[in-house]
């Protein structure tokens, strides 16, 4: 089964959270400040970490800073409800998914098992949806090469680093280059049914997208926004 990272500097959550995933299964490591977090997850990595953001030392967001720099496991941050600045800041950082408190053990669960579904499509075994591509071949769209078996994107021969989300995306949108697709499509095809994300989250990933790209080659203008309508992948 896979292991899970808890960073919270709340005992009682990382208590209650840690009997919830260890009784469907998981293998629990837990850390109680963003600095020490940070040396056990590169020390030991897991298959998806869970990330408090208001932690003494360092800061949830400030962890998956450091994270980002040279890992793309998938990070869930648990947030109150009215850090709404924080989450779409999060989410232009990389992260996969929020979950606001207070929060149902229940709801944790699903959230959790659905970010290791999305995880889980690089697996060449894994089911696909239609339109996204299939398992185990290249995607080449002109300079840009996909390949979902390895999880691995370049760009002019380039390698550009993308998250589970990101690469999902990205996927939906090159494998019909010239047709538009809606957020609603997008969402789709990089989101489990039981996640709902609204338009602002796909909109973030976009953008993250295009930093990614531009950072490896500035003339990088593949991805068109058509406004009120949705995303695509330019025609060649």
């Amino acid at each position: 089964m896979p292991t899970i990272a808890l960073v919270d500097d709340d005992r009682n959550i990382l208590t209650s959270v840690s009997i919830a995933l260890e009784t469907e299964g998981y293998r629990i490591s837990t850390y109680t400040d963003g600095a020490a977090a940070l040396e056990g997850l590169k020390a030991n990595p897991p298959d998806l970490a869970i990330f408090d953001i208001k932690m003494p030392r360092m800061d949830g967001m400030e962890l998956l800073r450091r994270l980002r720099q040279k890992s793309e496991m998938p990070v869930i941050f648990l947030t109150s409800k009215d850090e709404e600045i924080d989450e779409l800041f999060g989410l232009k950082m990389g992260a996969d998914d929020f979950i606001k408190k207070p929060f149902s053990q229940r709801l944790l669960v699903e959230r959790v098992k659905a970010v290791l579904r999305r995880a889980a499509a690089r697996d060449p075994a894994a089911p696909v949806k239609a339109g996204e591509g299939v398992p185990g071949k290249a995607l080449e769209r002109g300079s840009l090469l996909m390949d979902s078996e390895r999880h691995t994107c370049t760009w002019k021969g380039e390698p550009v680093t993308l998250t589970v989300t990101e690469f999902l995306i990205l996927q939906a949108l090159a494998t019909r280059p010239g047709v538009v697709k809606s957020r609603n499509a997008l969402m789709d095809a990089a989101y489990d049914d039981q996640v709902y994300v609204d338009d602002r989250t796909i909109d973030s990933h976009i953008k993250r997208l295009r930093k990614k790209f531009k950072a490896t080659d500035d003339s990088f203008e593949m991805i068109e926004t058509l406004y009120g309508v949705g995303y695509r992948f330019k025609e060649a």
